[in-house]
């Protein structure tokens, strides 16, 4: 399943052109899917539907998937029911999330809805909800996940929560989603704004840093930013991100030499299968710099958590072996390169016996 990264828009908060410029420049990114909240409107159906297919329109011709997010008091606003779906089918909508669940029969029979629009159920409770609409032999393509983001500061998800709510809709190869926050947005459905993240630990982390963790959980298909607008800054920084592996951000330290770095930057990793708590092991890479001279430096002292050594010519047959450290110890055979920037760390618990990983440099 291809992994996507998503913007999400308010209408109703916002200006037309505005919103039109930030697709575009989103969609120069590598953007593909557009949260739409519906949650706001008052301002009557027919000029709802004009303004929201306006944008729906644009958003469709630059190849994206919106998803409405919808709740009963907007059905009662326009006038239409969750019977027939005709009014976001008409609007260009690809789906629609709903805020509020029903009884599971109802949520499956919209699965089979003649247009087939998607529909994305909330993923932030740990009940037996999905289990239920899948009981009602719901039409699985067309289901879809998605958590919650949450504007007060201190109310998001706690980890371990998130996991096993994530869990229930992954193991039924239910595509997923989750909410990461720009530290530049100030616009979403309500008058209060401290972010929009999923899990309350990404609130004030950089995006690019909060989606890498996301998608190394393995349980999280899309990744979407809650918030609008984020900056260019950040849309470059969340594009340039591999959505399949973890690509460590490294800075390397001043006396690195140009083997070092090339088995760094250049090469492949993977941690060996046969696993041990010291460190991350990447040790196919010794077997093709062998024969390449590393002399020793940054080689004394403590290595920490997070920093990256290989080993030097004093290591015999581990020679250019490359090591993440996990727990704290003293090798002199091995040197130090450099260090996996501070906020990555969360990312180390998911690099599994055989997980594949890259690095790229940060610069000081």
């Amino acid at each position: 399943m291809k992994r996507k990264l998503g913007v999400s828009v308010y209408p109703d908060h916002s200006d037309f052109e505005t919103d039109k410029a930030y697709l575009q420049l989103a969609h120069d990114y590598g953007f593909s899917r557009i949260f739409m909240s519906m949650l706001e409107v008052s301002d009557g159906k027919e000029n709802v539907q004009k303004k929201f297919k306006a944008l729906i329109d644009f958003a469709k011709g630059l190849g994206y998937e919106t998803i409405l997010d919808v709740a009963p008091a907007i059905f009662s606003e326009l006038g239409i029911s969750y019977d027939d779906l005709t009014f976001f089918h008409e609007l260009g909508a690809d789906g629609i999330r709903l805020d509020l669940g029903f009884d599971g029969n109802k949520e499956a029979m919209l699965t089979y809805n003649p247009f087939g629009l998607a529909v994305e159920l909330n993923m932030s409770n740990d009940v037996a909800y999905l289990d239920n609409i899948l009981t009602y032999q719901a039409n699985i393509p067309y289901l879809y996940g998605c958590h919650n983001f949450y504007p007060q500061e201190g109310t998001a998800l706690p980890y371990d929560f998130f996991e096993k709510c994530s869990r229930r809709f992954k193991e039924k190869g239910i595509r997923t989603a989750a909410f990461i926050s720009s530290q530049t947005g100030t616009i979403g459905p309500w008058d209060i704004n401290d972010g929009l993240p999923t899990l309350e630990m990404h609130r004030r982390m950089p995006v690019e840093t909060a989606a890498k963790h996301l998608f190394a959980t393995g349980l999280i298909d899309d990744v979407i930013i809650g918030n609008a607008y984020a900056s260019e800054a950040e849309l470059a920084a969340l594009g340039a991100i591999d959505r399949y592996q973890t690509a460590f951000a490294i800075e390397f330290v001043p006396e690195i030499n140009e083997v070092e770095r090339q088995i760094a930057l250049d090469e492949q990793h993977y941690r060996r299968g046969d696993i041990t708590d010291r460190m991350i092991r990447s040790t196919e890479v010794r077997k093709k710099y062998k024969n390449h001279d590393n002399p020793v430096h940054d080689h004394e002292g403590v290595f920490q958590r997070g920093d990256v050594a290989i080993g030097n010519d004093r290591f015999g047959k581990y020679k250019n072996e490359l090591q993440v450290v996990l727990e704290p110890h003293s090798d002199p055979r091995k040197n130090k390169i450099g260090s996996i920037v501070e906020q990555e760390l969360v990312l180390l618990p998911f690099i599994h016996p055989w997980s594949k990983f890259t690095f790229t440099e940060r610069k000081v």
